[in-house]
């Protein structure tokens, strides 16, 4: 079907300044709650990024409004010692979620124009209004880039294709549905629920919803089946990181949507918005486990008996070679010519 919900859905813009603090929507009770996490300081942003409450891009936009607090609280800091705190703010967000690669090229991006470049000796004033106008043009050129990745997503969907997704591909899937819209093309969506904190279920389904459309939920375990009956013709998932030889490092669970997609002759797609020049194969990627007793619940709701012990890599990978295309902000790449759009 062709959506035909208006406005921008709310977790375009889940990241706020309130005054002098940072509020961030709390994705993990999206969308039965509307709740904002209020985050004072650099580091409640940082544990705000641990604890879940945001993902997928979202960590982007926490990060660059964190190190505008981290700023603002080296405000009164002499020249020199206010660009070292930064850099340690910059450390320790970096540290929160280690594969994706969005916080750490926030960090060095608003680094790079300020404290580790022409702003090394600046007082901690000077430094903290620097800090926000880089961040501020960080976040717009990655919602810029989005919108590129997105027209060049849009173009491999034929009119009345029905896309198949894994987890929650953020401000990536947004831009790719509007520009699929504006080109006037019908889709309908199958979205696998994403187990353990759901966001399949909760923010990708939630969100097509919000933009007009009724997608059809499926639990992880049946993607292999839903492709076998027909109920998806394109594979369309996002990527936490591509490597410069094409694997793909994304939410467990994706190698499955690819080597089901294999078996049934459906194209799967991956979206980014470039290889990470510093990953030249799976190997320069730090997969992140958590705490395995996460599995073992549901919304809060515990799932198994005691004594049960669980297991939670948060992120798998898939070689290229399952792979059919990768959409950059550049345009359409096959795998092994990914890293042609660095």
């Amino acid at each position: 079907m062709t959506g035909s919900g208006t406005g921008t859905p709310a977790l375009a813009h889940s990241v706020r300044f309130a005054g002098d603090a940072v509020e961030i929507l709390d994705r993990r009770v999206y969308p039965f709650e509307r709740r904002w996490v209020r985050c004072a300081t650099s580091e409640d942003v940082a544990v705000a990024i641990e604890r879940m409450v945001t993902q997928s891009s979202g960590p982007l936009y926490a990060t660059t409004a964190g190190m505008v607090l981290a700023a603002r609280e080296a405000r009164h800091e002499p020249p020199g010692a206010a660009a070292e705190r930064l850099r340690a703010a910059g450390a320790r967000l970096i540290a929160t979620r280690p594969t994706n690669n969005h916080i750490r090229d926030a960090v060095r991006a608003i680094l790079d124009d300020t404290a580790d470049g022409p702003l090394a000796q600046a007082s901690g004033e000077e430094l903290a209004g620097a800090v926000e106008v880089a961040a501020a043009g960080h976040d717009a050129a990655y919602r810029a880039r989005s919108a590129a990745l997105g027209r060049h997503a849009a173009g491999l969907l034929h009119d009345g294709a029905r896309v198949l997704t894994h987890c929650w591909a953020d401000a990536y899937l947004i831009a790719t549905v509007e520009a699929a819209r504006e080109a006037g093309k019908r889709l309908e969506f199958v979205c696998t629920e994403t187990r353990p904190y759901l966001q399949g279920a909760r923010l990708t389904a939630a969100t097509l919803v919000e933009m007009g459309y009724r997608p059809t939920l499926i639990t992880d375990g049946m993607v292999a089946a839903a492709l076998a009956d027909g109920l998806a013709d394109v594979a369309l998932v996002a990527a936490d990181r591509v490597t410069l030889d094409g694997h793909v490092v994304n939410k467990v669970g994706t190698l499955g949507v690819a080597l089901a997609a294999r078996e049934f002759g459906v194209p799967f797609y991956v979206l980014v918005q470039a290889p990470d020049p510093l990953a030249p194969g799976a190997a320069d990627v730090e997969i992140e486990h958590r705490d395995g007793d996460e599995v073992l619940s549901v919304l809060g709701a515990r799932t198994a008996a005691e004594g049960v012990a669980g297991y939670y890599p948060a992120f798998d990978t898939t070689p290229p070679r399952l792979v059919t295309r990768i959409v950059t902000e550049r345009g359409v790449y096959r795998p092994e010519h990914v890293k042609e759009a660095v």
